[in-house]
């Protein structure tokens, strides 16, 4: 019991950090594309609380399953609705990314120099453990939402390919498919998706600070 409240513990801050970096990230590109919208629904803000959907976040931290507060956008802002829609789209997962590879990296970092001091902590150990946890759970964020299923991430950048009449019927079932989603998810089908990308981009992100680290020392 003891360990599980431990993990509660150390879950709540990861997964506000992942959450709320891949939302403002949305809000933000689309921002930058013109539409005043996130702004004026108080979504460009690092706030965690501007993000949350209670019961969403709740099963994430308990499940590692959940959901937060969708950014609402206006496409008709973008000069070219299918493009912004993509790049808007695509800012979450790749905030993930960033997060994961600046977490290993900082950890990367304050190793180096106990090292290169010769310093032995616990301290370096707590924060090797929080930032694989980080990056292990923005990772999972990237990978699940590029699943190319809507509402997904995945499916509006897959969508700027796509023929218009295929791009907006996709659109008009995504009610349908959030509860294909959850159904898939609960019944554990996207776990081996979501821990195969997890492990290849979790390699490559600890193959290039290694020998980042081997030219150092």
């Amino acid at each position: 019991m003891f360990n599980n409240l431990i993990s509660i513990l150390i879950n709540v801050p990861i997964t506000l950090i992942a959450l709320t970096g891949h939302e403002f990230a949305h809000g933000w590109v689309s921002s930058k594309l013109g539409d005043p919208t996130p702004e004026r629904e108080g979504r460009l803000t690092l706030n965690p609380l501007a993000h949350l959907d209670l019961v969403g976040t709740l099963l994430m931290i308990l499940t590692g399953f959940g959901w937060a507060k969708p950014v609402m956008v206006d496409p008709r802002y973008y000069k070219n609705t299918k493009k912004g829609m993509a790049l808007t789209a695509a800012a979450g997962p790749l905030a993930n990314l960033i997060m994961a590879f600046l977490a290993m990296l900082i950890y990367a970092v304050i190793l180096v120099v106990c090292v290169k001091l010769n310093i032995e902590s616990k301290a370096v150990d707590a924060i090797g453990y929080f930032a694989q946890m980080l990056a292990v759970r923005n990772l999972c964020f990237m990978v699940f939402n590029i699943i190319p299923i809507p509402p997904l991430d995945g499916a509006k950048v897959l969508g700027m390919f796509l023929p218009n009449r295929a791009y907006y019927t996709m659109l008009k079932y995504e009610r349908y498919s959030m509860l294909l989603i959850m159904v898939l998810s609960l019944t554990g089908v996207f776990s081996g998706i979501i821990g195969t990308g997890v492990n290849v981009v979790m390699s490559g992100i600890i193959k290039l600070l290694n020998a980042a680290i081997k030219l150092i020392l």
